[in-house]
């Protein structure tokens, strides 16, 4: 038997007056409201959740990009120099080739496979870079290399201070025909990195047939990469230029081994 009795809790007679229908106007409205609220909420937090989702996959792009920037610029340069090489039938070719082999196995299967990377395999890398020029410069270049401190346990974005050492090589000793000063100097302190290269600018430089420059984004580059891992308060990055040398001090907070 169906019952005609819809509304069983309330009033057994009812009169339907003014301050009534508010106030069932008033209970509807609160319940719309109430759930017109959790499914803007809902909506809200799928279409945050979104944003989120596309801002992270764009970061890791353009971060993979930029990486992948620098290792055929990389590559290409060092290359050439070991081309240079075996044109003057240098003795030092086969230890270059080698070297040369140590840095592109880093690049293949370390660097560009992690976020951050160990700062010691990171100044591994820098070192075999640095040997590398100074077999090819040995007779202008004076280079002074120095660290202090212990990188165990410390992480960095990788390949972001060869940029720098790079750039040295590319405007100084690379286009001297005279002697040619690079220092460069990293201390490690605590949860601190401060890299400092110094290069000083020839005053007689090699005659190009080319004036256009084919290298990568250098400086442009470390600049981007920094601002989109790091925040405002874990870098200071300062480069200053005169007539006669071209310095960059970078101070960086370095990540913990679990990073």
């Amino acid at each position: 038997m169906i019952s005609n009795n819809v509304w069983p809790e309330g009033p057994e007679t009812y009169y339907l007056t003014f301050d009534y229908t508010i106030v069932m106007m008033l209970g509807e409205l609160y319940v719309i409201t109430f759930v017109a609220s959790i499914k803007l909420t809902i909506d809200w937090l799928r279409e945050s959740g979104r944003i989120a989702k596309l801002e992270k996959a764009q970061l890791e792009t353009e971060l993979k990009f930029l990486r992948n920037q620098i290792s055929p610029h990389f590559f290409f340069n060092t290359l050439n120099n070991i081309y240079a090489q075996s044109l003057d039938n240098s003795k030092d070719t086969p230890d270059t080739i080698l070297k040369l082999s140590d840095l592109m196995r880093y690049l293949i299967y370390d660097a560009n496979k992690k976020k951050y990377q160990s700062l010691k395999k990171e100044l591994e890398f820098l070192e075999n870079y640095i040997e590398l020029e100074r077999i090819r410069h040995t007779q202008n270049l004076n280079l002074v290399y120095h660290v202090e401190g212990n990188p165990r346990d410390k992480k960095i974005i990788p390949l972001l201070l060869i940029n720098f050492v790079e750039n040295a090589f590319k405007h100084g000793a690379n286009k001297s025909i005279e002697k040619v000063d690079i220092l460069i100097d990293l201390i490690i302190k605590e949860d601190w990195l401060t890299f400092k290269i110094n290069n000083t600018k020839p005053t007689q430089k090699f005659i190009t047939v080319s004036k256009k420059d084919k290298g990568g984004v250098g400086l442009t580059n470390v600049k981007k990469r920094l601002e989109l891992r790091y925040a405002e308060n874990e870098y200071d990055l300062n480069i200053t230029e005169t007539k006669t040398n071209f310095q960059v001090e970078l101070n960086l907070k370095l990540m913990p081994d679990e990073a």
